[in-house]
């Protein structure tokens, strides 16, 4: 038997890995401990999550309620599967700015040291399994803030002619900038990740993402953009715009598309790899954008207040090159803009989400 080990496994991202591979023929051991309910309340849990899994997957899924900050923990689930392994996919993070600021130890434990705890684990028990992280690219802090932005009637873009004007790539410097407590523990485990490979010989791959986003998102105020725009829109709960005039830009990559090249890596594994990988220039909004297509979708005009206080860290203009990760894996492309996640939001979450 071939193992998938997937931490995070209800999230959106792991869950999506989960189905994916386990519907491969792998057997699926999926680690989550529910944190995004303490992060994020009720309405953030991924309970029902883990509960869709185990039912899509049955005897292909097993689901440990373990924490990734219990080091002995995760080595013994290493230890008992060992050479079968053929795959770590690593997800479980605190994945908030805002909320790191309040409880910097808890982010710093989870996202850090809990990759830490994998990583090593791993190292022991199945180096030449490849090992898949989902950075973020809060690495790059407010970096891209500096880049030469231009205001339009709808959304800030980066200066006709300007290097990164087809998206920002991996040669952004990471170094003296603001990066919020969240994206320091980000910064700690992606160069960790990245010094596993370099150092002891591993397959391992930093996913730079975005907004990554798909409709079985357990959306919440502080994380989840696309999928709580869509919630407001859908549950008519009045949505807040922080900062710069709404025209803030993100690109926006949908799990499948993601999972998609987690599968081209893992069937072709590289050592220590650093992508920037998203929407790029093929799917891509600003929040008013957002909330525009939002109202079209639903038929009905979206409710949402302004406040002049941006959020610390937050990008002004955030749209990623995938030209790394498509020059090393040519047959892979983008599915799905942002239309089409917000209208298949809208489609799949009718039950959970609408008054």
């Amino acid at each position: 038997m071939t193992v998938a080990i997937i931490t995070g496994a209800a999230g959106l991202i792991g869950s999506e890995a989960a189905l994916h591979f386990g519907g491969l023929g792998l057997d699926v051991v999926g680690i989550d401990n529910d944190m995004r309910r303490v992060f994020f309340g009720a309405d953030g849990s991924t309970d029902w999550n883990r509960q869709r899994l185990q039912a899509q997957l049955g005897g292909a899924y097993t689901h440990l309620d373990l924490d990734i900050r219990n080091r002995d923990a995760v080595q013994d689930v290493f230890t008992r599967y060992g050479n079968d392994i053929g795959l770590v996919v690593h997800t479980a993070a605190q994945p908030s700015h805002d909320w790191a600021a309040g409880d910097p130890f808890t982010d710093f434990d989870v996202n850090a040291v809990g990759t830490l705890n994998v990583l090593q684990a791993c190292r022991v028990s199945s180096p030449t399994a490849p090992f898949i992280f989902t950075s973020t690219n809060k690495v790059y802090g407010d970096r891209p803030n500096s880049l030469p932005l231009v205001e339009r009637d709808t959304r800030w873009e980066i200066a006709p002619g300007h290097t990164y004007q087809d998206g920002i790539r991996e040669d952004m410097s990471i170094d003296t900038c603001l990066h919020s407590v969240f994206g320091a523990s980000k910064v700690a485990a992606d160069v960790m990740v990245q010094e596993y490979g370099r150092y002891f010989d591993m397959p391992t791959a930093c996913f730079r993402g975005g907004t990554l986003t798909g409709p079985q998102h357990s959306a919440a105020q502080l994380h989840g953009f696309l999928g709580y725009v869509m919630k407001c829109a859908m549950s008519r709960t009045p949505y807040t715009v922080f900062g710069y005039g709404g025209k803030q830009v993100r690109d926006a990559i949908h799990c499948a598309d993601l999972i998609n090249a987690f599968d081209r890596f893992w069937r072709a594994p590289r050592v220590a790899e650093v992508y920037n990988i998203g929407g790029s220039r093929f799917s891509n909004c600003s929040v008013i954008e957002a909330i525009t297509l939002a109202g079209k979708i639903t038929r009905q005009e979206m409710a949402w207040s302004y406040s002049e206080t941006h959020r610390t860290g937050d990008h002004i203009w955030w749209i990623g090159d995938n030209g790394r990760f498509a020059e090393h894996y040519p047959g892979w492309q983008l599915e799905h803009n942002v239309e089409d996640i917000l209208t298949e939001m809208f489609d799949a979450n009718a039950e959970r989400w609408s008054t």
